[in-house]
């Protein structure tokens, strides 16, 4: 991992996941008709899709949020659509049925039904869009005219904070996301206050990451925490989460059905994970990772595009 950004005071520098390669998009469609859309589905893995329903939002952060960084500019965006979304990360067992394997860095060895609800990390933007791909073609999924694919980066946003406007997708403060997160506070043994060990590590990363290691802070199994008002889990923490997007500046205006820039280097991923901040985890809160970076901290979940 490299520092992309300088790091603000007495909190951690923004991250980039480091890899190689590029990887085609897979294009959301879907023959579900629009008339015909139920309030969610249950697929034939057992993975459940509430539906997202179309309306506008603000993207970003407002220029008064302590925490806002510049790659965060407000602007408006509509969804003409509404959209099916997984309520949780992609699990370890689900993409082991689908993949053939399991990449994942932690694995409860001693109980194989704790670590199949685990979330799949280890996993690039190339494999999730084969997952895609793969889950698609299954007989039941073709049979249903499902096709996935991972959320574009508003959508995730605008899922996120299922009509909050505050830094997250619930009313409360950062003081109550732990009832919604796995994060550096609480994914560990031990309760930390991980503004606290940033700041006696010296702002040094890797001797805030081994206080870290040290409490065995790890992904946790999806769907513990609390849901937003939408339904979805684990938004905020346990792992990072691809989206579809190149990462990129925001459009300057409103935009509609957004699906980002046209290329670039890096996949933005969103969501925060179990070894960061609470400000990390925050619903405006934007990285970039190469295509084809593992990390044991970066997983997936999935939508369906409705027509």
């Amino acid at each position: 991992m490299v520092c992309r950004f300088t790091p603000p005071d007495n909190r951690l520098p923004r991250m980039r996941f480091q890899s190689v390669s590029i990887f085609t998009l897979l294009i959301l469609t879907s023959s579900v008709g629009w008339a015909q859309a139920t309030k969610e589905i249950i697929n034939s893995l057992e993975m459940k899709l509430v539906l997202i329903p179309n309306g506008r939002f603000t993207m970003g952060s407002p220029s008064n949020d302590p925490d806002a960084e510049d790659d965060e500019k407000p602007h408006e965006v509509t969804f003409s659509k509404p959209f099916y979304m997984g309520t949780t990360e992609v699990t370890q067992a689900q993409y082991q049925k689908v993949m053939g394997v399991n990449p994942s860095s932690f694995k409860d060895t001693d109980n194989s039904k704790q670590s199949s609800v685990l979330p799949v990390e280890e996993v690039s933007w190339e494999d999730a869009i084969e997952f895609c791909r793969r889950l698609s073609l299954l007989p039941e999924e073709k049979k249903a005219k499902r096709v996935y694919g991972l959320p574009t980066e508003a959508q995730w946003e605008y899922a996120c904070r299922a009509g909050n406007t505050g830094s997250y997708g619930f009313e409360q403060t950062s003081k109550e996301l732990g009832q919604f997160a796995w994060f550096a506070d609480n994914s560990g043994d031990q309760p930390l206050d991980s503004q606290e060990v940033w700041k006696s590590s010296k702002e040094d990363l890797n001797d805030y990451l081994k206080v870290l290691k040290d409490n065995r802070c790890r992904t946790h199994p999806v769907g513990q925490k609390k849901p937003n008002a939408w339904g979805l889990y684990d938004m905020h923490g346990n792992v990072w989460e691809w989206c579809s997007d190149w990462y990129g500046e925001y459009p300057k205006s409103q935009a509609s059905n957004p699906s980002g820039p046209l290329n670039g280097t890096d996949k933005v991923v969103r969501g925060g994970g179990f070894h960061f901040q609470s400000q990390d985890c925050r619903s405006a809160e934007r990285h970039g990772s190469f295509p084809s970076n593992r990390v044991d901290d970066l997983g997936f979940r999935v939508v369906i595009a409705i027509q």
